[in-house]
């Protein structure tokens, strides 16, 4: 199959392929794939999505669990690369890539060459408690894999499963850290269940339009949709306003520097004023682009007035990077942009990393066990993968590879706004990491459901907002190729 691909993609190369993008002077060029790229030509649509197959299987699978939230039934085997096949043959390009959790596409060759090996047998077919029983490859796969791309200043790293339970236990090792920053452990401090001094009154301050999981203690501090806290309860803890900027930049840096100036002011006001009643601030956790929340920015700096705020208070500083980490927005992290040399005590992650977890300064190590636990404290199968993944980070240059693709995503977004003002506003991004708003949130999931019927994957954000999260394999080509469908999906709109 793969030799079949490859003739056919040699015979393709022989000449220039080329996918013209009809809105912008910018965006009339020829584009060849590389050799190495072995995947389709292109989108290839067969029915509506969802197709026949979808219902059926959406039907079958209703009676076991809900199907509310469920968009189509994939083949996972037939994907490949940047592109995924639906049940019902349907190719699509894939710009949202799982919740933006796919690192470098479908089906790559080199984790193929890793799940086959059979040296590799029995970490996957036994899943071990890593916590109390890790197997003897542990430390080496932390050291090649998390360890290797491990953010300037951290030298530790707890693996997790997800993105919330990593920010859930990333809470708990702040917690433990202030307490244990105030005295010695009390003796029989465990007769004061739910009581001081057993159980602190501490807090944690976040910010509206944060995303942080939907654990119990992540959704204390997750402020996006209604529908995600509704009836469950919350902890009271203070929330910061996130400075909404306005668009485009340049034209409004006054007022969006006054708009930061004021959600800083806060911020701080907020932490002095929990502290004098006794509920201590903990800890600030802050996302470098707000994802969820509707593809939220801030400027650099301040991020690193924030930080600034947080050592003058105390606070240990949380950056959860379970979206923007592993590489799309042209670093590795996220926060690497804002240029601090202590930007975070703690960093979380998931998604591109293929397992999640945090890595964590010294002083967050708790120094009795079982105070970070579970059962198998992340997968160790994905250790192993993920290590072959930053070798092809690496190898191929896909960092750079994303501030390429993300260049052309940027500006042909800003086409896209100029030709359809009454539509689009707002384009915005970093590396492969953009986002762009509709005039309102049905015109904007019905744009969604055009573009997937025409080939491309999408997803939204915030209530508005459309999401671009490719993965980093994630060409210019791609993009041009992307841009195209997406402008004949608005038109379809006018």
């Amino acid at each position: 199959l793969i030799s079949s691909f490859l003739v056919r993609y040699l015979t393709q190369i022989t000449h220039r392929i080329s996918f013209p993008f009809s809105i912008g002077h910018r965006h009339q060029q020829t584009t060849a794939k590389r050799v190495e790229e072995v995947e389709f030509d292109g989108p290839c649509m067969k029915t509506e999505v969802p197709g026949p197959r979808s219902k059926i299987l959406a039907q079958q699978l209703e009676s076991i669990q809900s199907v509310v939230q469920v968009n189509f039934f994939c083949d996972y085997e037939e994907s490949k690369g940047n592109y995924l096949v639906d049940v019902d043959g349907n190719r699509m390009l894939d710009v949202y890539t799982q919740i933006a959790s796919i690192p470098i596409g479908y089906n790559h060759p080199a984790l193929t060459k890793v799940m086959t090996d059979p040296k590799n047998m029995g970490t996957f077919v036994n899943r071990p408690a890593l916590g109390m029983m890790p197997p003897e490859q542990f430390s080496e796969k932390l050291v090649n894999g998390l360890m290797a791309v491990a953010p300037k200043g951290f030298s530790r790293v707890q693996t997790m499963a997800c993105g919330s339970c990593s920010n859930e236990n990333a809470y708990k090792a702040i917690f433990i850290w202030y307490r244990v920053r105030a005295g010695p452990w009390i003796s029989g401090v465990l007769s004061f269940f739910f009581q001081v001094p057993g159980c602190p009154d501490l807090t944690l301050l976040s910010f509206m339009g944060g995303f942080h999981g939907r654990t119990l203690g992540c959704l204390a501090t997750t402020h996006t949709k209604a529908i995600q806290k509704l009836d469950v309860p919350s902890f009271d803890w203070p929330i910061a306003p996130f400075p909404q900027l306005r668009y485009p930049l340049d034209q409004f840096e006054r007022e969006n520097a006054r708009e930061e100036a004021r959600c800083l002011e806060e911020a701080e006001d907020l932490i002095v004023k929990w502290n004098q009643k006794g509920r201590h601030v903990a800890g600030v956790v802050i996302e470098p682009i707000q994802a969820e929340g509707g593809d939220n920015h801030a400027s650099f700096d301040f991020y690193r007035k924030l930080r600034g705020i947080t050592k003058k208070h105390g606070c240990a500083f949380l950056v959860d990077e379970v979206q923007t980490g592993g590489g799309s927005t042209g670093k590795f992290w996220a926060h690497e942009h804002w240029g601090l040399d202590d930007p975070a005590d703690i960093v979380s992650f998931s998604k591109k990393m293929l397992t999640g977890g945090y890595y964590q300064k010294d002083s967050f190590q708790p120094d009795k066990p079982f105070r970070i636990f579970n059962t198998w404290l992340g997968d160790h199968t994905k250790n192993l993968l993920l290590t072959e993944v930053i070798k092809v980070i690496k190898t191929e240059n896909l960092l750079d590879q994303a501030k390429r693709s993300g260049k052309v995503m940027l500006e042909g977004l800003y086409d896209l706004q100029d030709k359809y003002p009454h539509l689009l506003s707002k384009a915005r991004g970093i590396g492969t990491f953009c986002a762009i708003d509709v005039k309102d949130e049905d015109t904007r999931n019905l744009l969604l459901l055009k573009a997937r019927n025409k080939g491309v994957v999408l997803g939204g954000c915030g209530t508005q907002s459309i999401r671009f999260r490719p993965a980093l394999v994630f060409t210019e080509h791609h993009a041009h190729l992307f841009l195209d469908i997406f402008n004949d999906a608005i038109a379809e709109l006018k």
